[in-house]
C-alpha cells in the first residue's frame, strides 16, 4: 500500500525536477552568452551571432542576452596630462638598470654622479637589487622595481638598459645613454606621463607589429604570438591591429602615470611573466610593444620625431619640415661616407691579395673607380659643415624653453619653464 502511494508522489517530483531543469539551462545560457570572451582579433564567441544583435534576440523577452557594457568590466583608464608644478620644481628621479653579471656600468658613476640608480641584477640572486625570476629580460625587472616601489615613487622614473653606447640610442644624441639621460627634460616625461626614450621611428613606428599575422618572420618572432599573449594580458581588450611605438624597451615614467594603474595590474602583469610557457626571449619582446598601451592606452604610439627632440632633450630645429631637411642632409652625408668606406674597402682587399698573390682572387674581385674617392671626399667636405652647424643651432634654440613649447605645440607664458 505504501509503495503504491509513493508512485504519484515521485512522479510528480521527478515532473518538476524536469521543469526546474529547463529553466535553469535556458537562464544559464543567456548568462553564459552575456559573459565577455574575446578570443583571437576580438571575436565574439559564444553563439552564432553576436548577443544583443536581432537574430540572437528573436524569440526571446526583454532580458535576452546582451554584450555587457565592457567599460564596466574592465574599465578604461583616463590619462590624463601631468598635474601641473611650479617653474623651479625640483624633479625627483630614479634611473631603473636592468644588467647581468657581465655587463660594466662604471660609466653612469662617471657620467651621472648625481643620479639616482638601482640597479638590479637579472642573473645574480646574491646582488642587492635582483628580480625574483631571471626570466623576461627587462620587463620582469621594471615591474618588479614598480611593485616594490609603488608607494613610494620619485617625480619620474627611467627604465633603460645597463649599456651605454649601443645603435638603438639615437644617433643624434651620439647613441650614448649617459646623454640621453642627463638632457631627459623631467617637465615632458611629468607632462606627457610615458615617453619613449627613443626619438627615431625607425624601427618600431608607425606601423610595426600586426598580432594578427599567422606567418613566422625571423626578424620579428614575436609578431605571431602576439594575439595569444595579448588576449591573455588584456583579456577585456580587443586584439588590435597594429602595435606600434619606437624600440627598444627603454622609457620613462611619472609617478602619477604609474599610480594611474592598481597595484594588481602590474602584480597581474608580473604574474603572466612567472607563469607563461613561453620562452625567456620571447616573453620579453612581447612586451616591447605593448608597454605604450599600458601607460598611454594606445596601440600606436609614434609622436613627431622633431617634437620629441626638441621638447624631451632640447635639439629644436624649428618645426617639422626644418627637421626632415636636417635628416635629408645627414642621410646625404652618411650615404657619401658610406660609399668612402666601400671605395676604401675594395683597394684594401685588392692589395691584401697582391701581397699573398693570390691571383684568382685579384681577378674576381672589384676594382675601385680611380678618383672617385675625392668625389667622396668633396662630397663630405662639402655637407659636413652644414649638418654640424644646423645641428649646433637646434641646440642652442633648444636652450629657450619658449622655443621648445612652439614646436611642441603647447602653451607657453613668461615665467615658464621647460
Amino acid at each position: 500500500m505504501i509503495r503504491r502511494n509513493a508512485i504519484p508522489i515521485a512522479a510528480v517530483a521527478l515532473a518538476l525536477l524536469l521543469v526546474l531543469f529547463f529553466y535553469s539551462s535556458g537562464t544559464g545560457r543567456e548568462t553564459w552568452e552575456g559573459l565577455p570572451q574575446r578570443v583571437g582579433l576580438g571575436e565574439h564567441v559564444g553563439a552564432s551571432h553576436p548577443p544583443g544583435s536581432p537574430s540572437s534576440s528573436a524569440g526571446h523577452s526583454s532580458h535576452a542576452a546582451q554584450d555587457p557594457h565592457y567599460e564596466e568590466w574592465n574599465p578604461k583608464l583616463n590619462f590624463k596630462p601631468g598635474s601641473r608644478l611650479p617653474s623651479g620644481h625640483n624633479y625627483t628621479s630614479v634611473l631603473v638598470i636592468a644588467k647581468t653579471k657581465e655587463e660594466n656600468i662604471d660609466w653612469m658613476d662617471e657620467k651621472l654622479p648625481n643620479q639616482v640608480k638601482h640597479v638590479y641584477v637579472a642573473d645574480d640572486p646574491k646582488a642587492p637589487l635582483h628580480p625574483p625570476k631571471n626570466k623576461g629580460h627587462e620587463v620582469m625587472i621594471y615591474l618588479t622595481w614598480i611593485i616594490d616601489n609603488y608607494d613610494k615613487l620619485p617625480d619620474v622614473a627611467i627604465f633603460m638598459h645597463a649599456h651605454q653606447l649601443t645603435w638603438h640610442n639615437d644617433d643624434l644624441l651620439g647613441n650614448d645613454a649617459a646623454r640621453m639621460i642627463e638632457r631627459l627634460s623631467r617637465q615632458r616625461v611629468w607632462r606627457e606621463g610615458f615617453v619613449n626614450m627613443r626619438c627615431s621611428w625607425y624601427p618600431g613606428c608607425p606601423d610595426w607589429m600586426h598580432p594578427g599575422e599567422t606567418e613566422k618572420n625571423d626578424f620579428k618572432q614575436e609578431e605571431i604570438l602576439l594575439a595569444k599573449s595579448w588576449s591573455e594580458l588584456f583579456p577585456l581588450d580587443a586584439v588590435p591591429a597594429v602595435l606600434a611605438q619606437p624600440c627598444c624597451a627603454q622609457f620613462a615614467l611619472s609617478r602619477e602615470r604609474i599610480q594611474a594603474k592598481p597595484y594588481a595590474q602590474y602584480v597581474w602583469y608580473r604574474d603572466w611573466l612567472f607563469n607563461t610557457q613561453l620562452p625567456d626571449h620571447l616573453s620579453g619582446r612581447i612586451w616591447e610593444y605593448v608597454w605604450q598601451f599600458v601607460f598611454t592606452g594606445e596601440n600606436v604610439h609614434c609622436p613627431k620625431e622633431n617634437v620629441c627632440f626638441c621638447d624631451q632633450y632640447g635639439t629644436c630645429f624649428g618645426g617639422e619640415e626644418a627637421y626632415n631637411d636636417f635628416t635629408t642632409l645627414r642621410g646625404e652625408l652618411g650615404d657619401r661616407e658610406r660609399d668612402l668606406r666601400e671605395w676604401e674597402d675594395k683597394g684594401k682587399a685588392i692589395e691584401e691579395a697582391e701581397k699573398k698573390g693570390e691571383h684568382e682572387k685579384l681577378e674576381k674581385l672589384e676594382k675601385p673607380e680611380p678618383g672617385k674617392d675625392k668625389d667622396f671626399r668633396r662630397e663630405i667636405d662639402r655637407l659636413r659643415p652644414i649638418v654640424d652647424g644646423l645641428k649646433d643651432a637646434a641646440e642652442k634654440r633648444g636652450q629657450d624653453p619658449k622655443a621648445r613649447a612652439e614646436e611642441a605645440g603647447r602653451e607657453w607664458n613668461e615665467g615658464d619653464d621647460f
